[in-house]
């Protein structure tokens, strides 16, 4: 919990189109009671706005692994949401890769018995690749709940991410 007495969620967020409309996760997270820490891969740190970002959670946006002699700037997580959770990062992951900071905190929490949800976002011909499927077989099988593939992808007509789907499968886990 943050001194706010919340408990705290970390959105793990990969570089995938949806990143760039972050700030509506966040604020529906918020208003489920959670105190948002956003940790976003290195790319994905390239596409947003972070210096916002971290005006918006009280937190600053961490995209780097930090020095062994610099302290930690975020509070414990509670749980963890991953989105949107690119096929590279739900590949590594699987695999135990932790070439960046997202990796890492991702890898540290299958350890910790947090709730974890991950809304993946590739394109179908990447979801069909043997090493995908057998990358959420492996996390659901330790725990991971998964919404469905692209399920964060606009309805037909709209251009808005369907940030709502995280929200609920989110609830879903209480």
């Amino acid at each position: 919990m943050t001194g706010t007495g919340k408990p705290t969620l970390y959105l793990v967020s990969s570089a995938a189109p949806p990143i760039r409309n972050i700030d509506e996760c966040v604020a529906l997270l918020q208003a489920d009671g959670w105190s948002v820490c956003l940790i976003v891969t290195p790319t994905a740190a390239t596409w947003i706005d972070t210096d916002r970002l971290a005006s918006q959670t009280g937190f600053p946006v961490a995209s780097r692994l930090r020095a062994p002699d610099e302290p930690g700037t975020l509070p414990r997580a509670d749980a963890v949401v991953v989105a949107p959770a690119s096929f590279n990062t739900i590949n590594k992951w699987a695999s135990g890769i932790s070439d960046n900071l997202a990796l890492g905190v991702l890898n540290e929490a299958l350890g910790t018995g947090l709730p974890i949800v991950v809304s993946p976002y590739a394109k179908p011909a990447l979801t069909q690749h043997p090493a995908y499927r057998a990358s959420v077989r492996t996390l659901s099988y330790v725990g991971v709940q998964f919404t469905e593939d692209e399920a964060l992808k606009p309805t037909l007509g709209s251009d808005r991410f369907r940030w709502g789907v995280v929200a609920e499968a989110f609830r879903a886990t209480d």
